[in-house]
């Protein structure tokens, strides 16, 4: 009975606060809107100099096709290659396709290396097909070594290769870190600068139902915004859960036990809101960055991928993908599943442990 008026006196003091109801719901509607957008590795928008010195029908033909394409911006052309590498040099190009004598030269600015490699093969595959009919055998054709006739490609589950299919079950991921980790985590330390903690700790309030009553509140409002975001998510951009619903909740259930023990272990050790601010932000970038929700983690060194074994997001990511995307069944996500509940198991036992209440 005790833990009623407990979750009461949270919700009262939740409502009562005029900023947190407001970034509660607005907060979760800003990241699904707008991050989808923003957040995206697709690469697009390339700038593209041509240097065509043999002003042929097939050269023209091809300066045709990068100006019509939805990737290039088509810069002009150049009348000769140390013109187009000034653009290259103060930033105003990306791409420089020299056209000489039958040869196709490809200069990529690879400062960004990302940019400068996709770039390269995006018109690389504009210029394959285009040459193709005319090769005849000739060795002066510069073509991708994957021209085979009988090669053909078939995209599974993102057919439309969406980077906003790849990205949204990640925004809900961080959604729930950030409303039930950082939340609790500053409410509590909140109370400890203002005193009101200690008027609990010399009541007769057990140290389970004061911890329940400062996360269940948080667990209940994170549920609400990741029904909110599924919805959005239908209504925004037509893409649903292709497995069963309650795989995610069961998901955001374990992520939220992580992240709202993680955040009472960083209360019991801050004494002011700034301290605790910091550890979070510090964890949060580097569980992050290293639990492939960006990027791939087969991409990071060997050394960097041994810390995804014990990177709760990095098993939630994951997941989630297998279930919202390639519609998954318990089976093929069983391992990540249990890896989630010891993780959060073992921080939960520690949470409670490092409280010390007052007597």
């Amino acid at each position: 009975m005790m833990i009623k008026y407990l979750l009461q006196k949270e919700f009262l003091q939740i409502r009562r606060n005029s900023f947190m109801p407001k970034i509660i719901f607005i907060f979760p509607i800003m990241v699904m809107c707008v991050m989808p957008w923003v957040m995206n590795q697709e690469v697009k928008n390339i700038r593209v100099d041509v240097v065509d010195m043999d002003r042929t029908t097939l050269s023209q033909q091809l300066v045709h096709q990068i100006e019509a394409s939805n990737y290039f911006i088509f810069n002009g052309q150049k009348a000769t290659y140390q013109e187009a590498m000034k653009d290259i040099e103060t930033s105003q190009a990306d791409i420089i396709l020299e056209i000489r004598d039958g040869q196709y030269l490809i200069a990529a600015n690879a400062v960004n290396g990302t940019k400068g490699s996709i770039g390269s093969a995006y018109l690389s595959q504009i210029i394959t097909p285009l040459l193709s009919p005319q090769l005849g055998g000739s060795p002066n054709a510069q073509v991708s070594p994957l021209q085979s006739e009988g090669v053909r490609g078939r995209l599974l589950y993102n057919k439309h290769q969406d980077y906003k299919v790849f990205m949204i079950p990640a925004l809900m991921g961080i959604l729930m870190m950030m409303l039930c980790g950082f939340l609790p985590a500053l409410n509590i330390v909140g109370e400890k600068e203002k005193g009101t903690i200690e008027q609990i700790n010399v009541t007769p309030v057990s140290k389970w139902s004061f911890i329940l009553a400062k996360l269940i509140p948080y667990w209940i409002i994170g549920l609400v915004v990741l029904t909110l975001c599924l919805v959005l998510s239908w209504l925004v951009y037509g893409i649903t859960c292709q497995g069963p619903l309650w795989f995610v909740y069961l998901l955001a259930i374990l992520l939220a036990l992580f992240f709202s023990s993680f955040g009472l272990i960083v209360s019991n050790y801050s004494d002011t809101m700034q301290q605790a601010m910091l550890v979070m932000w510090f964890f949060v970038v580097c569980l992050m960055l290293l639990s492939g929700l960006f990027t791939p983690v087969r991409s990071m060194p060997d050394w960097a991928y041994l810390t995804t074994y014990v990177n709760p997001m990095h098993y939630f990511a994951d997941a989630i993908r297998t279930v919202f995307v390639r519609g998954g069944d318990f089976r093929s996500i069983a391992h990540q599943v249990f890896a989630l509940l010891g993780i959060s198991s073992f921080m939960s036992v520690w949470a409670v442990i490092s409280y010390r209440k007052n007597q």
